[in-house]
């Protein structure tokens, strides 16, 4: 092959553009399927949360569970557990006025919800919460529902911790806005204090919110916090709590797996025709060679060796290209404009591809592309096990 030079850089080409195809198709799935997730994850769920057993079946103030410094720490000496705040949830009438809506009033901490959350960078007006206020936030569309804003008062009455009554007036210190309809119509925040006085149910939380270093290894570290955590306690991932998302990811990601599969299927028909070529060019040589006592053995190993360098040639070219293109793309994604680009944002999405860095893309695609290069040079050995020298000579 390398006697050639224009059919070793037509095949060294092949495989250079496939690595390079493969590894951007690859390296954008992961990085928009892990910007989704990010936004979807910021929303409100986070990563993971802890309850009391039975909790996410049954989301009632009678399941929620005393804070207990032990069991905060047990999480965070989890290696890959960035940060945790709890929350204490529950459901309240909100009135104003002569409008009443059902609303989802949510006791935060405040730095640690905004640490993990970004809370803060939600509002749209107002200014945010402090630990010790009795003050709320409102979301946008509820707000606009009940004709409320910035130091107007809301009057909350609901049902407290084991049916004691709950009632109170707040004033609204801001407003938030988030891309999802559902949590835009219904979402009240209020500092924890405020809340467990509210509900009656004090030192009591329903869900720790955790934050990854890592977000890559969330689920690893989920199911490493189930084993170690009491019986009590129950611990889910983002995609327990949101499995819509989590099948789209997956459907999607099956779909990317068919497209790769064209394309690695046309890299093997390119680098296969080079070497169907190069044997029939070569068919009177190795009948030759073998004619006048050249063992078939190393006749084979000359041809697997010419056929590993090319393939080898081509995708370290391949992939040494294809990383500066994708560390740019990670740090400059490209976007979406106009009016799709409002759609995305009115949800909540950054309307952006980025590209992800991950070595494994890299390192995945390279062996992917070398193993097809190989398993194709399979054909010359064969071609030369049942080599007639006779019958190559004949012209």
């Amino acid at each position: 092959m390398w006697r050639n030079r224009y059919r070793t850089l037509i095949t060294m080409a092949a495989i250079f553009f496939a690595v390079i195809l493969s590894v951007i198709a690859s390296s954008l799935k992961e990085g928009i399927f892990n910007n989704l997730v990010k936004n979807v994850v910021s929303f409100y769920t986070g990563y993971a949360q802890v309850h009391k057993r039975g909790y996410w079946n049954e989301q009632i103030l009678d399941n929620s569970f005393e804070t207990a410094p032990a069991a905060e720490q047990k999480i965070l000496q989890q290696k890959n557990v960035a940060g945790i705040t709890p929350r204490l949830e529950s459901f309240a009438l909100v009135s104003s006025g002569d409008v009443t809506k059902g609303s989802l009033v949510a006791g935060i901490d405040v730095e640690k919800e905004n640490a993990i959350t970004g809370l803060k960078d939600k509002l749209v007006q107002g200014i945010y919460l402090k630990s010790t206020d009795t003050a709320i936030l409102l979301a946008q569309g509820l707000a606009e529902r009940l004709k409320l804003k910035v130091a107007d008062t809301a009057v909350l009455i609901g049902q407290g911790y084991h049916g004691a009554t709950a009632a109170g007036k707040y004033v609204v210190k801001g407003i938030v806005k988030f891309g999802s309809p559902e949590l835009n119509d219904k979402a009240l925040f209020m500092p924890l204090a405020a809340a467990q006085d509210f509900y009656s149910a004090y030192g009591m939380v329903t869900s720790y919110v955790l934050s990854f270093n890592n977000t890559a290894a969330a689920e690893a570290s989920v199911i490493a916090m189930r084993s170690s955590m009491d019986s009590s306690y129950e611990v889910m991932s983002w995609g327990d709590m949101i499995p819509d998302i989590k099948q789209h990811i997956t459907a999607d990601s099956n779909n990317m797996k068919y497209v790769q599969g064209i394309l690695y299927m046309l890299i093997c028909f390119g680098i296969f025709g080079t070497l169907l070529m190069m044997m029939v060019e070569r068919k009177f040589e190795m009948g030759m060679l073998v004619a006048i006592g050249m063992k078939k053995i190393k006749l084979m190993v000359l041809l697997t060796v010419e056929s590993i360098l090319t393939v080898f040639a081509g995708c370290i070219i391949g992939l040494l290209v294809s990383i500066p293109v994708i560390y740019y793309l990670n740090r400059h994604p490209f976007g979406i404009g106009g009016e799709t680009a409002k759609a995305y944002e009115r949800f909540g999405f950054e309307a952006i591809f980025p590209t992800s860095t991950d070595a494994a893309i890299f390192i995945n695609q390279g062996l992917a592309v070398v193993a097809m290069g190989l398993l194709i040079s399979l054909y010359p050995v064969y071609k030369v096990i049942r080599l007639n020298p006779v019958a190559a000579m004949k012209k």
